[in-house]
């Protein structure tokens, strides 16, 4: 795997939203690893602010959270010892794909050119069945297919944006002229809350701001204790 070189714009972006953002959404927007970004964080000696470590995003275990779930110590797995991950259990082998098995069988299976709309409201066109390949990389944002169809693949640190005004879910509407081609940094910038909504963007350091209070009074309230 080659290393990472980072640019000027990419750098900006980590020291910009590394403080109050999730690592993973950072590294998804750049289109780069997530260790990369927290290696460079290192180097730069950035930290996650108390804020953002106490909010559920930062998904930190308190001892309480979770614990129903986890391994005790000395707890062995059900299936310790079996053949396979799921071992013999009937109910998971029946739920088993069966040897040469084709993707057509599956009930879940849906043809090559079939769309659906994301979590993040953007249409996407399943453009493969090929089973090498994870489910996910199967299915593309049309907005991307039409780009590529005029210019070819998208540079790399590059993504491909809707102009102002012209998102839509339409697939007759995604036409050339309503995309353009914008680095992953400036992306980034674009999509965090401060630049979406300057309302948002105050709620958002309110928030951060009465979380500090609240920790500073816990933390006050533990040290008297002690």
């Amino acid at each position: 795997m080659s290393r990472h070189v980072w640019d000027p714009h990419e750098i900006e972006v980590v020291q910009l939203f590394y403080a109050d953002s999730r690592t993973e959404d950072i590294a998804r927007a750049l289109a780069i690893p997530v260790n990369t970004v927290y290696r460079l964080a290192a180097r730069l000696g950035l930290r996650k602010t108390e804020a953002y470590l106490a909010s559920p995003a930062a998904a930190r275990l308190d001892g309480t959270r979770g614990s129903a779930c986890r391994f005790l110590p000395g707890q062995e797995a059900w299936n310790k010892g079996l053949k396979g991950s799921t071992g013999k259990h009937p109910n998971c082998r029946r739920a088993q794909f069966k040897k040469g098995r084709t993707p057509e069988e599956s009930h879940n299976y849906v043809p090559i050119g079939s769309e659906k709309i994301t979590k993040d409201g953007y249409l996407e066109r399943k453009v493969t069945d090929d089973q090498n390949i994870v489910p996910a990389r199967r299915w593309v944002v049309v907005h991307r297919l039409v780009w590529e169809a005029a210019h070819g693949p998208v540079p790399a640190g590059h993504a491909i944006a809707f102009l102002p005004g012209r998102h839509t879910t339409d697939a007759a509407l995604i036409t050339l002229d309503a995309l353009e081609l914008v680095s992953r940094a400036e992306l980034a910038r674009r999509n965090h809350p401060r630049n979406k909504s300057p309302e948002l963007a105050k709620l958002v350091q309110l928030k951060g701001a009465i979380t500090r209070q609240v920790n500073r009074i816990v933390r006050e309230a533990k040290e008297k204790q002690s």
